[in-house]
């Protein structure tokens, strides 16, 4: 059955978001319930380089924990290059990007480790998170993918799967967070032709769709194109949940990149393998 979005509002005032089509800890984060104080930040930023002080930014996620369920001092969750890089981490990793300076940079992960979260920053770009179950029907994984438009259309939804495939999963349930809709973004001939260059022009055509009154201009929905890919690759409609919330819609809910020009805080979606 097709999961469903809810938003949760805990005891702490963090509001954040999660999917029944996953049983393990997750949630994606919206701009409630935090100490952030400017007021491109207010108030649940969740990255650093934002203009909070970083003393700030840990107290956000200490919050956001507790709010969900996690251990901070576990999260990975490292700077982001829009790649379609995806790493395999485990307890080693544990604090990197936060609590301790990371050791790497990628832009999805895999971790077949309990207790280990694993966690991308988003505010516009596509979160992914993804749930791997093993023959016998017990977790044997979790997966998070940051898709921005390079990582999709570079595949990172079905590399960090194919990773999960390695470690035993037989069958992946996958949750697409809020991301900016088709209709908000919007873009020009430079971002056609350099789809255009990775995913030949017929897949382009597909996805990217004329604007109908100026010239010139695209529009296109990358949470279509993560859920397509993944279809693609073997995974379930009915196994994938999709948020209807676009991120530049509703800026009063969450930060958007292309709502405010560039100034604003940053989301975090986590999922910790049990």
């Amino acid at each position: 059955m097709r999961g469903i979005m809810q938003i949760f509002r805990a005891e702490n005032r963090v509001e954040f978001i999660r999917s029944e089509n996953i049983t393990s800890i997750h949630a994606f984060s919206t701009r409630v319930g935090g100490v952030s104080e400017l007021p491109h930040t207010s108030s649940l930023n969740l990255a650093f380089g934002r203009g909070d002080e970083r003393d700030t930014v840990l107290e956000n996620l200490s919050l956001f924990a507790a709010a969900v369920g996690f251990d901070a001092e576990r999260l990975v969750s490292v700077h982001q290059i829009h790649s379609a890089d995806v790493r395999l981490v485990d307890g080693s990793h544990a604090g990197q990007g936060y609590i301790i300076n990371e050791a790497f940079e990628c832009d999805g992960y895999v971790t077949n480790t309990s207790g280990v979260a694993v966690g991308v920053k988003t505010a516009d770009c596509v979160p992914i998170l993804m749930e791997g179950y093993d023959r016998s029907g017990a977790v044997c994984c979790v997966g998070a993918a940051h898709a921005g438009w390079r990582g999709t259309v570079s595949g990172i939804a079905v590399k960090c799967l194919e990773q999960m495939r390695s470690l035993g999963t037989e069958r992946v349930r996958v949750a697409i967070g809020p991301a900016i809709c088709g209709k908000c973004f919007e873009v020009r001939s430079d971002f056609y032709d350099a789809v255009s260059e990775i995913l030949g022009e017929e897949l382009t055509a597909k996805y990217l769709l004329p604007d109908g009154k100026m010239t010139g201009v695209w529009h296109t929905d990358l949470r279509r194109m993560n859920k397509d890919f993944l279809v693609s690759a073997g995974v379930a409609e009915c196994d994938i949940d999709i948020s209807e919330d676009c991120t530049c819609c509703l800026p009063e809910r969450y930060f958007s990149h292309r709502f405010s020009g560039g100034k604003r805080g940053t989301q975090l979606s986590v999922i910790v393998m049990p």
